[in-house]
């Protein structure tokens, strides 16, 4: 019987949600952002920040990072581009990255590939990988090969059996 676990990239709404309020009410009560119309808040599925300044939205960005790594969201999963000027003020759009791309997935599986106990296969299954193996052992040093190495993606570790 083969044991297994499932590699995932997620991010818990809620969880952002609530670090996005967070940072909101901190903007709006913080001296060095009074008379800066700074903002944060959704716009769709990404996040947008505003200010008068590109300073001040970098700030607004700063806030926020801060907020989701409280809530025990990796950095990792936050896309935010570069401050652009619209009208009179500067912007940052930030999306919140779900889901493994192909070419994560791809990279992932070729470490697990070389680096991995022999026994460990990974399959890419849509967005998520699925690791098995006869041995639990070798399944968890996998997990700590994965840890170790400096992937531009928040990894989760699920539905370990």
């Amino acid at each position: 019987m083969d044991s297994s676990f499932d590699i995932v990239s997620k991010v818990d709404r809620m969880e952002a949600e609530n670090a996005l309020n967070q940072a909101a009410k901190e903007i709006a009560q913080r001296y060095d952002f009074k008379n800066v119309g700074a903002s944060i808040a959704f716009s769709g599925e990404k996040v947008l920040m505003r200010a008068t300044s590109e300073e001040r939205v970098k700030a607004v960005l700063d806030v926020f990072e801060q907020k989701l790594v409280k809530r025990g969201i990796s950095l990792r999963a936050l896309d935010a581009g570069a401050p652009f000027a619209s009208g009179k003020e500067y912007r940052i759009e930030a999306g919140l990255k779900n889901g493994i791309s192909s070419e994560d997935a791809k990279r992932i599986a070729a470490i697990i590939r070389a680096e991995a106990p022999k026994s460990v296969k990974a399959q890419i299954q849509g967005d998520e990988l699925r690791v098995t193996s006869k041995s639990r052992d070798d399944l968890q040093a996998t997990i700590a090969l994965l840890k170790a190495k400096d992937l531009d993606v928040a990894l989760q570790f699920v539905n370990f059996r």
